[in-house]
C-alpha cells in the first residue's frame, strides 16, 4: 500500500476516532492530510523509499491563532497515537524533516513557497520555483472543516495568472532553442563534450518544465519529473524521448534529430493552442510570439528569458 493511502487509512481508523473522543472542539478549525516533501506525498513511493524518513502519520493544519490555542494539546494527543505505532518508521535524515504532526497553515506554506498563503503578486507567482508549488499542492487533504487550507491550495493549483504562465512558457522556449537547437551542436564542433552534455541537460530541464506549463501543472523536484510527466494528459509521450537524450548512447547527429523532434511536437501543440502561428522550426521566434500575448506591460517588458 502506498504511503498516502496508508496515512488516510490510519487517520480514518485511528486518528479521527481519537480526535472525536478526546478533542472534538478542535475539529471545526482543523484540516488533516498529507502534502509536501517526500515521495509518498506525490504517490511515488515504493518499498525502497522506506529506508529513510518514513513513518506512518499525517499532518494536522491549523490557522496560526488556532495553533496557538490548541497546538500543544493536539500535538501531545498526536504523539500518543504515534507511540502506539512506533514500529512503523525508518531512520531519519538531516535533509528530510517530517511533514507530520501539528503545523500552522501559515508555516506550512511559508516552508514550501516562502509566503504564508497563496501568492498575491505576479512577482510571487513568477519567481517562486515550480517544484515549490508542486510540493505545496501534492498529496491529499483528508478533511478540512474550516476550508482555509483547501482554499489556499486551490488558488495555487488553479489560479496562476495566465500572463505569468505565458511568460514562463516564453522563457522555456528560448532556453530550449539556445541550449538544444544551437549550443549543443556548437559545443561538439568546438570539441567541448562536457559543455555539450550540460547544454543537453539544460534542454531537457527546460523542455520538461515547458510541458508541465502547457498542461497547467507545476514540474516537481527533478528527482520526480519524468515519473510525474508520464501521467500528464498532454505531451506525456515525449517523456521517453527526453529520457533517451540523457541515457541512451547514440551519435551526436541522432541526438540533434531527437532534439528537433521534441521541438516540433511542442511547436505543434503551441500552434494548436493558439500560442503561435509562426512556421519556423527554431523555437526562439515563437517565444517572442508568446510574449506578444501577455497583457501586463510590466511582464512584457521583462527580458524574454526571465521567469
Amino acid at each position: 500500500m502506498k504511503g498516502l493511502e496508508e496515512a488516510k487509512l490510519f487517520f480514518s481508523q485511528q486518528g479521527l476516532p481519537l480526535l472525536e473522543e478526546k478533542f472534538p472542539e478542535v475539529l471545526p478549525c482543523l484540516a488533516v492530510g498529507m502534502a509536501g516533501r517526500g515521495s509518498e506525498c506525490f504517490g511515488f513511493d515504493d518499498d525502497f523509499s522506506r529506508d529513510h524518513d518514513y513513518r506512518i502519520g499525517f499532518t494536522l493544519w491549523l490557522r496560526k491563532e488556532d495553533e496557538f490555542k490548541y497546538g500543544f494539546k493536539l500535538q501531545r494527543l498526536y504523539d500518543e497515537l504515534i507511540r502506539k505505532n512506533s514500529s512503523v518508521q525508518s531512520k531519519e535524515s538531516k535533509l528530510g524533516p517530517s511533514e507530520h504532526g501539528v503545523v500552522s497553515i501559515e508555516d506550512f506554506y511559508r516552508r514550501h513557497i516562502g509566503i504564508p498563503g497563496a501568492p498575491c503578486t505576479w512577482q510571487e507567482w513568477l519567481y517562486t520555483p515550480e517544484y515549490a508549488f508542486a510540493e505545496a499542492v501534492n498529496g491529499s487533504v483528508f478533511m478540512d472543516e474550516a476550508g482555509t487550507f483547501s482554499r489556499i491550495r486551490s488558488v495555487i493549483l488553479y489560479d496562476m495568472p495566465e500572463d505569468v504562465r505565458l511568460k514562463k512558457i516564453a522563457a522555456r522556449l528560448v532556453a530550449m532553442a539556445q541550449s538544444g537547437q544551437y549550443n549543443f551542436e556548437r559545443c561538439h564542433k568546438h570539441g567541448e563534450s562536457g559543455a555539450a552534455a550540460v547544454a543537453l541537460g539544460e534542454f531537457v530541464k527546460n523542455a520538461v518544465s515547458l510541458i508541465f506549463l502547457l498542461n497547467f501543472r507545476f514540474a516537481p523536484y527533478y528527482k520526480w519529473q519524468f515519473r510525474a510527466m508520464k501521467e500528464l494528459p498532454e505531451l506525456s509521450e515525449l517523456a521517453p524521448c527526453l529520457e533517451e537524450l540523457l541515457t541512451k548512447e547514440t551519435t551526436q547527429q541522432e541526438k540533434c534529430r531527437q532534439v528537433e523532434h521534441i521541438c516540433s511536437v511542442c511547436l505543434e501543440f503551441l500552434r494548436n493552442s493558439g500560442l503561435t502561428n509562426r512556421s519556423e522550426s527554431y523555437l526562439e521566434p515563437h517565444a517572442f510570439e508568446v510574449m506578444k500575448q501577455i497583457r501586463s506591460h510590466l511582464l512584457r517588458q521583462l527580458h524574454v528569458m526571465e521567469g
